[in-house]
């Protein structure tokens, strides 16, 4: 019987591709350890992304994948999820108690961005890392509504706000400070400054990932994030329509501009499903998004159904990820939150702690 070397298995590795990142677990420095008796085998992986809906899948998919390698006769795999903070622009520094940030943006309104933005919050948690989500959309908050959440938030030193939780989820929005019949008659500086008191004024509680939920367009407050709030990556979402893959372009331009990382694009509306018989329909044309990513290189992180279950479970208060857990879309969804957390795990990490803050002073 042949010996078996750690070289062999790690090449062996180095050919299986982790389907949520689409890169190989050895170039993803996935594979942290190797362990070899006589003809038994450990292997020991670490991923950069919450997973736990596929992880036992993927310790089965790897275990076969070394059988295949002569000699090996028992073979244990054991993953484990370790999630770090990312860099952020330059000049900037990760907020101190959340270490990635990911702006769901769109060119245009009425794609579905806030709750797709909402749904991917609650995968992420139910994949289970901590998250948060601060509603960005001061002239129309909707996160509140959609979470089920109303009332101000607490306040223990009468300076900073407790989130308000929901499904696990910690939250901030304006909607919580202001009835729901007042109208935000707000220049754009006084917006952006709401922006960033929320951020900063909201005792974050150890979170992984915080979805930030922009308005539509390029304005004010998408240049005030891109500039001055520490952001990891973003997701653009688009319909297949002409018109809002032309103002979601723009939107992927502006990310560029500012050096923030697009994740991917996710294509919302993609097929009506009719809630009576089942027929399907490209009502807004099809393979938009796909050609989009492809053109930007950037990658196409899943197609969403125009279905009445996700508008209806939103406006109830209970998102499809939570009213539906095991539900097409929901799949779906939690599809979409690995393969977004996967990709900014092969991101640049954040060494900024790393660094002294150096201090001069008169002696």
């Amino acid at each position: 019987m042949s010996s078996i070397e750690k070289a062999d298995i790690e090449n062996l590795l180095s050919t299986f591709i982790d389907p949520n990142h689409g890169t190989d677990l050895v170039s993803a420095k996935s594979l942290k350890s190797i362990a070899i008796d006589g003809s038994d085998v450990c292997v020991m992986l670490e991923l950069g992304y919450p997973a736990k809906s596929i992880v036992d899948d993927m310790k089965s998919a790897v275990e076969q994948h070394l059988k295949t390698l002569p000699g090996i006769n028992n073979v244990r795999v054991e993953i484990t999820v370790k999630i770090i903070s990312h860099a952020v622009q330059q000049a900037l520094k990760p907020h101190a108690h959340v270490k990635n940030i990911i702006a769901v943006a769109s060119g245009k309104g009425g794609v579905g961005k806030s709750t797709t933005a909402v749904n991917l919050a609650l995968a992420l948690a139910a994949e289970g890392a901590v998250v948060g989500i601060l509603d960005a959309d001061i002239y129309g908050p909707s996160i509140p509504t959609m979470l089920g959440l109303s009332g101000s938030p607490e306040s223990v030193d009468n300076k900073t706000m407790m989130p308000k939780v929901a499904y696990g989820v910690q939250t901030m929005s304006i909607g919580y400070l202001v009835g729901a019949d007042q109208a935000m008659i707000w220049r754009g500086p006084m917006a952006t400054n709401a922006l960033q008191q929320l951020l900063r004024d909201t005792n974050w509680v150890d979170v992984d990932y915080l979805i930030i939920d922009l308005p539509p367009g390029t304005g004010d407050i998408q240049l005030t994030l891109a500039q001055q709030i520490p952001v990891s990556g973003a997701i653009i979402v688009t319909t297949p329509q002409d018109i809002a893959l032309i103002d979601a372009q723009r939107g992927l331009a502006m990310f560029a501009k500012v050096n923030v990382p697009v994740l991917g694009v996710v294509e919302n509306m993609s097929l009506h499903i009719c809630s009576q018989c089942g027929h399907e329909e490209a009502i807004f044309g099809t393979g938009g998004g796909v050609a989009m990513a492809e053109v930007n290189k950037i990658d196409f992180l899943g197609a969403l159904p125009l279905d009445i279950a996700i508008r209806r479970d939103a406006d109830s208060g209970r998102p499809t990820v939570v009213a539906d857990p095991d539900g097409r879309a929901a799949q779906i969804y939690k599809a979409i939150a690995r393969k977004t957390a996967a990709r900014l795990a092969l991101k640049a990490k954040d060494y900024s702690s790393r660094f002294p803050t150096i201090v001069v002073q008169n002696t």
